[in-house]
């Protein structure tokens, strides 16, 4: 998980015409994909939209040029937690359909209705599409970049700060977390080695959580203090610069919210 953080991170820095576009501009629409795809009723418009955004969404990360894998291997990795929500709709009767079909009987009495499984996909349809366009921005923008953006477009200071700490400071924990890590595997200790015995790795386990919770807690203290010395406070916040959109941003930008927003409204309103 660790690994994985720097691996999203390391591509948030290549550069194309989708990384140097404003994270403003990058988060908005984002946002406007994730509204429109969910704003839409559950009924069948919803693959005819779903496939329109995924399209737009393959244009921007051909433009972005990274690689596939990237995307299917975050999408594989978030995946299973959207297919088990969804598969387990299947077997309920919702409130969106009056008359349900049995199309197969499980043991124990378990069925499956044809009206389920439509429902089921539909939600499966969301669920891709946001995630997505998800993955989209966060391997094209920078975590501090979206913080600063968010900055930008309103959000509390309290709220910037809050997360530019965390960002700033999750990597010195991963940093912490690696030598731990490089500490035991020079030890020839592995956690998952059946070859020693059970209560053994435990008990180093335990010995390691322990110590990156007082490390963990000797940090917080050092940046506390830090933080006083460089006089932080209850009106303290977090440095967000002004930043103008330039005129081709802008225009991207209204194509593409308009893209989505016609979109949306045709696939809606069409008999």
């Amino acid at each position: 998980m660790i690994d994985d953080l720097y691996f999203i991170e390391k591509y948030a820095y290549q550069t194309s015409i989708v990384h140097r576009l404003d994270a403003r501009i990058k988060l908005l629409i984002a946002l406007a994909a994730i509204v429109a795809i969910v704003a839409v009723p559950y009924s069948t418009k919803v693959y005819e939209l779903g496939a329109v955004l995924f399209a737009l969404f393959i244009v921007l990360w051909a433009a972005s040029r990274l690689p596939p894998t990237v995307y299917l291997k975050r999408l594989i990795l978030i995946l299973p937690f959207g297919i088990f929500l969804v598969g387990f709709q299947a077997f309920v009767k919702n409130p969106y359909y009056d008359v349900f079909h049995t199309i197969a009987t499980l043991p124990l009495g378990i069925e499956i209705y044809a009206e389920s499984v439509e429902f089921a996909s539909i939600l499966l349809v969301k669920f891709v599409i946001s995630i997505s366009f998800i993955i989209l921005l966060s391997s094209t923008t920078k975590m501090q970049d979206m913080i600063e953006a968010a900055g930008r477009l309103g959000l509390p200071r309290e709220f910037t700060l809050t997360l530019g700490m965390m960002v700033r400071y999750i990597f010195v924990f991963a940093e912490m977390f690696n030598r731990i890590r490089t500490a035991m595997a020079t030890r020839c200790f592995d956690p998952l080695d059946r070859t020693l015995p059970y209560r053994y790795r435990l008990h180093q386990i335990g010995y390691t959580v322990g110590t990156i919770f007082i490390r963990s807690y000797e940090q917080g203290e050092r940046t506390y203090t830090s933080m006083l010395c460089r006089g932080y406070g209850a009106n303290a916040g977090l440095y967000v610069r002004k930043k103008p959109l330039r005129t081709q941003e802008i225009v991207f930008f209204a194509a593409t919210l308009g893209f989505v927003v016609l979109s949306a409204v045709l696939i809606y309103v069409q008999p």
